[in-house]
Formats: C-alpha cells, sequence, structure tokens
C-alpha cells in the first residue's frame, strides 16, 4: 500500500487560511477586548488609558461583581451535576429500550426551540396564581398554598428557578452525547464480562465507565464552558433582577458596556471571563488526561 507524502510547506499552505481565519475571529477579537480593558471609555468621547483601573474597581469597588461570579459558577456547577444522571439515563435506555432513539429524540426537542420561546414558557409556568402561573396552580390544587412563590421576583428563589429552566433544557443534549457514546462500545466486551461474571452496573463499572471517559469529558467542558457565558435565558426571563439578584457575569458586563457606557470596564469583565473559561478548561483537561492514562 502506497502512502501519499505530502511535504510540510504543502499542508501549510491548506491550513494556513483557515488558521488566519480562525486567529482573526477568536483571538484578535480577545486582545482587543484586553485592550480596551485598559481604558476609560463610553464608547463615544475619546478614550483614556488608565492601566489596571477597571479590574481594580471590578475587584474591589463593585458590588454587583462577585456575587455574578458566585452565581455563575453555581450555574456552572449545577449544569455539571446533571451530566451523571444523563448517563445513567443513557446506560438504562440503551440497555432496557429498543428503540431508544425515539425517547432520547423526544429529550433533545428543547434544545432546538428557540431562548426566547423557552423563557416566555417558563415565565409563564413561573406566573403568580392571579395571572395563571401553572406551577403555581398545580401546587395549591394538591393544598399546598404554603409552598407557592413568586418564582421570578424573590430574589431568595429567582436564581434557582433559572437554573432549574436551563437544566430542564440541555438535559437531552447532554443526554445525546453520553448515550451515543455509550452506543459506540463494543457489545463483544459486555458478552466477555458476562461470561466472567461480570454484567449489568458491574459491566458499567468496568466497561463502560472507563471508556465513557473522554466523551463525558467533553459534556464537562460544554455545560461548564456554557453556564460561564449564560446569557440569552436570564435576560429573557428576569433581565438580571430583581434588584440584581440573578444578574451573572455577561449580564453584568452587558449591562456595564450598553446600559451605563462604560466601555473599558466592560471589557474588563469580558477579559476576565475569558480568563475564567481559559483556567477552568485547562484543569478539566488535565483532571479528565489523568483519568484517561489511569485506565488506559
Amino acid at each position: 500500500m502506497k502512502v501519499l507524502k505530502v511535504p510540510a510547506r504543502t499542508i501549510a499552505v491548506f491550513v494556513l487560511p483557515c488558521l488566519l481565519l480562525y486567529v482573526c475571529l477568536v483571538f484578535v477579537p480577545i486582545l482587543v477586548s484586553v485592550y480596551t480593558g485598559l481604558l476609560k471609555w463610553d464608547g463615544l468621547t475619546p478614550s483614556k488609558f488608565i492601566g489596571l483601573g477597571n479590574f481594580k474597581d471590578m475587584f474591589f469597588n463593585d458590588p454587583i461583581f462577585w456575587p455574578s461570579v458566585r452565581r455563575t459558577l453555581l450555574y456552572a456547577v449545577a449544569s455539571m451535576l446533571e451530566i451523571p444522571l444523563c448517563l445513567l439515563m443513557a446506560i438504562l435506555l440503551n440497555r432496557y429500550l429498543r428503540k431508544a432513539n425515539t425517547l432520547v429524540s423526544i429529550y433533545f426537542t428543547p434544545v432546538i426551540l428557540s431562548v426566547v420561546i423557552i423563557g416566555q414558557l417558563w415565565k409563564t409556568i413561573y406566573n403568580p396564581t392571579s395571572m395563571g402561573g401553572m406551577l403555581n396552580g398545580v401546587l395549591t390544587s394538591l393544598g399546598l398554598e404554603s409552598w407557592t412563590h413568586n418564582w421570578l421576583t424573590e430574589p431568595n428563589i429567582a436564581m434557582f428557578a433559572l437554573y432549574f429552566v436551563s437544566l430542564w433544557q440541555y438535559f437531552g443534549y447532554h443526554l445525546l452525547i453520553q448515550f451515543t457514546g455509550v452506543q459506540n462500545i463494543p457489545d463483544e466486551l459486555y458478552e466477555a464480562a458476562k461470561i466472567d461474571g461480570a454484567d449489568g452496573f458491574k459491566a458499567d463499572r468496568y466497561i463502560t465507565l472507563p471508556l465513557i471517559v473522554p466523551i463525558f469529558k467533553i459534556s464537562i467542558v460544554l455545560a461548564f464552558i456554557g453556564s460561564l457565558q449564560a446569557f440569552d435565558l436570564v435576560m429573557v426571563m428576569t433581565g438580571g433582577g430583581p434588584a440584581h439578584a440573578t444578574d451573572v457575569i455577561s449580564t453584568h458586563m452587558y449591562n456595564s458596556s450598553f446600559l451605563s457606557f462604560k466601555y473599558g470596564y466592560g471589557s474588563a469583565i469580558a477579559t476576565f471571563l475569558v480568563a475564567v473559561c481559559l483556567v477552568f478548561t485547562g484543569f478539566i483537561n488535565f483532571f479528565f488526561n489523568k483519568l484517561e492514562k489511569k485506565y488506559n
């Protein structure tokens, strides 16, 4: 069999256009944002270089920033905690249902819906009883009036209501990823394990879990990064309110940049968000690479 040997220069010629496009669309905006974060600028008048002044204000003088960081990280942790449940469900569907693909497709339906539609749907569900809210109506009909709340206007509850909607929306997304990974594991491995006395969840422990680690890592990274960038659902359902109780990093960045006209400050928040994404992505990759080496 002849192997086609292509000179490195030829490979570079074909790769270079895509690489330049990627750099222009990803790295250049990041560098521009980092530079803008060093300016005092409202987007209209001439900018003024203030060095790390925006970052100092962000870390030490902004009462909204750190609570928004805490909510964002909780958002990310909650998103990652549903992935083991998705994996368990994927294993059960693959094992006990013949036409599991249909059910997985049904679970995937919320993912393809517009976030505006989902936000408006759940706002209606969370409405007070006087406005026809389904959740409060069901609780009232069950004699649980004390459990009813103004779900999106009570500061201590509103963020958890958003967490639930996000988990509901992306459950099918991560289920599909895990289900595909489970299906790609050869049946011969389970048959050999069954002969050796390992069946059911015991086989999953020694076969499914080690082989699913790369797929599990993909879901974890996507869930974490997607949660850090959470914006649209929060803006549709609460707009960051009441009284900034549901502000996350991205909504705080938006409000600072486009409502308060502090483009330099908003860019500093964006730079912080990019740094957090890079650090945690690197940590997740390091952790799962250790797991992969252990099982290999």
